[in-house]
């Protein structure tokens, strides 16, 4: 795909309002010139994420996540440049320009579109039909009796699909769709005699989209016992994905990220009643089965998920199946206690169900606890044999917990419930626990990445600076807040006086004396990072020539004793000594610059 126009970048960034994009995750107030809030990235207690409206940039002084507004929605959507590029677009209504690109690629991304818009006709023709004709009475009452209002179904952009066998094959055909394309998203599909006519008819219909609100597939409920299953989703298409998407993620992303939790139930009329009833973090896995990508999905903008799926055994399986998922993207896993029987939406009819459902979300355990008595609900204890293969199950669950208090009341509850010694219990999870080959190798850090480039992994954690680090950092950013000035020190600084990391940022600083925020280095997202925070520092923190003075000689002195502890170990007493003497008077210099700038 062609790469957006520069011109189209900055016209988005001017458009579009970090404090809106970054107020749906935490709540920002004003501090000077800045906004501040709690940290999306980490968990504190006092504000340390700072916000700034005008460079639509941010930076977290607890963490160290730092970037522009692009960066924020790549982070938190899980979206590559472009791609976040588009989102911003498409929310402050900025039409975006492309460089010239090669024919056959302009004729996919044009094909493309077509098919979304043919999508979104689709679900404005399923929505209208419900509303307005006489047929989708009965699925009207239905709805009704599930109690879930007509603002909510509009809010959700809930359907119907007529019961003949070509209303949207027709329909398409006379707006200039193609066969093949009504065929490329699912929405008709091939008879044994070789015609085509609708997939979905008769059912009401549950329009599916993506983080964005863009229609990708659909979901039909039957009206009728004689129409198959109860449920059918789209056909697997270059738009549906079952596996990678959730449903209502575009309406609940905002209300899980300043909860910091997302709720997971299996239906959609299950999210449409829990968010009516206010519980809007609410989303649903396409069936029972939460996937690797639907975590992924998750991870970027919770680190809790509270699994609220049917109490069967499908649903206890899929919230088993979860947990090495999860584990590989740090999150949290609870399990509701789901009543046997009982759906959410069917609890959000009780007089006192959306209540009642809460404090089931509230008071969830553990999923490792729900896996131990999971395993223990159906063993009979009276039976060694029993008790043997139950404990067999259980010892990989307690290894995966790591060592720990809650491993321990785990392994005493486990001997005590299935009457052996907890040391016996203890030596099957240590027998269980998996060999490691060596430490764990953190990430490489990344933030920026070229527009067609996948979202980079997650960041390790802040690691605490040197001195040279923090000297070098105040000084780039007064080269910043004071340029002309700073472009005699950044003339001065050579490799010597900085760590790598700084001379990273001294060398793109001097390639983009002015506007650095405007020129990220999105191919190196560290250095992103670490540019944002120095833009940063120098719209917050005081600058004036003395104090780059006074930096400049600090790190200036770091420099000859590295150089004086070179030429002592080569044995060159000469230099040292005449090295040692620049820094008596460097020392004497410095110490006059403290005593002006005090």
């Amino acid at each position: 795909m062609a790469l957006i126009t520069s011109d189209s970048v900055n016209q988005v960034r001017d458009a579009a309002d970090i404090t809106e994009v970054i107020g749906a995750y935490t709540d920002l107030k004003r501090a000077g010139g800045q906004m501040m809030g709690l940290c999306p990235f980490h968990d504190e207690r006092s504000p340390s994420f700072s916000v700034d409206p005008t460079d639509k940039l941010y930076h977290c002084f607890g963490c160290g996540e730092a970037g522009d507004i692009f960066g924020f929605v790549m982070e938190k959507e899980g979206l590559g440049f472009s791609e976040a590029v588009e989102a911003l677009a498409d929310r402050y209504g900025v039409e975006i320009q492309r460089e010239q690109e090669d024919p056959r690629a302009e004729a996919r991304r044009q094909a493309r579109q077509r098919l979304q818009q043919l999508l979104e006709r689709a679900a404005s023709y399923y929505a209208s039909y419900l509303w307005e004709s006489r047929e989708a009475g009965k699925a009207r009452e239905y709805l009704a009796e599930r109690g879930l209002t007509e603002a909510s179904l509009r809010d959700f952009g809930v359907g119907y699909a007529p019961s003949a066998w070509d209303k949207i094959l027709v329909a398409s055909q006379r707006a200039g769709f193609r066969v093949e394309e009504l065929r490329a998203v699912g929405l008709v599909q091939r008879s044994q005699k070789g015609g085509e006519y609708d997939r979905f008819r008769s059912r009401i219909m549950f329009p599916i989209r993506d983080a964005r609100g863009r229609t990708l597939g659909f979901g039909g409920r039957a009206m009728r016992d004689d129409q198959g299953a109860k449920y059918v989703n789209a056909a697997e298409t270059d738009f549906f994905h079952k596996s990678q998407i959730l449903y209502g993620l575009d309406r609940a992303r905002a209300a899980m990220a300043r909860a910091n939790r997302a709720v997971v139930v299996e239906g959609y009329t299950d999210v449409i009643a829990l968010h009516q009833a206010g519980v809007e973090g609410t989303v649903a896995v396409m069936g029972t089965a939460i996937t690797p990508d639907q975590v992924k999905a998750l991870s970027g903008v919770v680190s809790e998920v509270v699994l609220a799926l049917d109490a069967d055994e499908a649903g206890q399986a899929a919230m088993v199946r979860v947990q090495g998922v999860a584990g590989e993207r740090r999150m949290r896993l609870r399990v509701a206690a789901m009543p046997k029987g009982v759906d959410p939406a069917e609890m959000m009819l009780e007089e006192k169900g959306p209540e009642r459902f809460r404090a089931l979300v509230d008071s969830s355990g553990e999923l490792t606890d729900f896996q131990v008595e999971l395993v223990l609900g159906k063993t009979d204890v009276s039976s060694p044999v029993a008790r043997d293969q139950a404990l067999a199950e259980i010892a990989p669950i307690l290894a995966s917990m790591g060592e720990g208090a809650s491993q321990s009341e785990l392994v005493r509850k486990v001997a005590d419930r299935l009457d052996l010694e907890p040391a016996m219990v203890l030596g099957r999870v240590v027998a269980s626990t998996p060999a490691t080959g060596g430490p764990e190798v953190a990430p490489a850090p990344g933030r920026g990445r070229s527009q067609d480039a996948e979202p980079a992994p997650p960041r390790p954690a802040k690691q605490e600076l040197t001195s040279r680090e923090r000297r070098e950092r105040a000084l780039l950013a007064m080269c910043i807040a004071l340029p002309e000035q700073g472009e005699v020190y950044l003339g001065k600084l050579g490799e010597a006086h900085l760590s790598g990391s700084g001379q990273a940022a001294a060398d793109f600083l001097r390639a983009h004396p002015k506007d650095p925020a405007s020129h990220l280095p999105r191919e190196n997202g560290g250095l992103a990072a670490l540019i944002t925070e120095l833009v940063m520092m120098a719209r917050e923190e005081p600058a004036s020539e003395e104090a780059m003075e006074l930096n400049f000689l600090l790190l200036e002195q770091r420099r000859l004793e590295g150089e004086i502890e070179a030429a002592g170990e080569r044995g060159d007493y000469e230099r040292r000594a005449s090295l040692s003497r620049e820094r008596a008077a460097l020392v004497e210099r410095i110490a006059h610059a403290q005593r002006v700038g005090s």
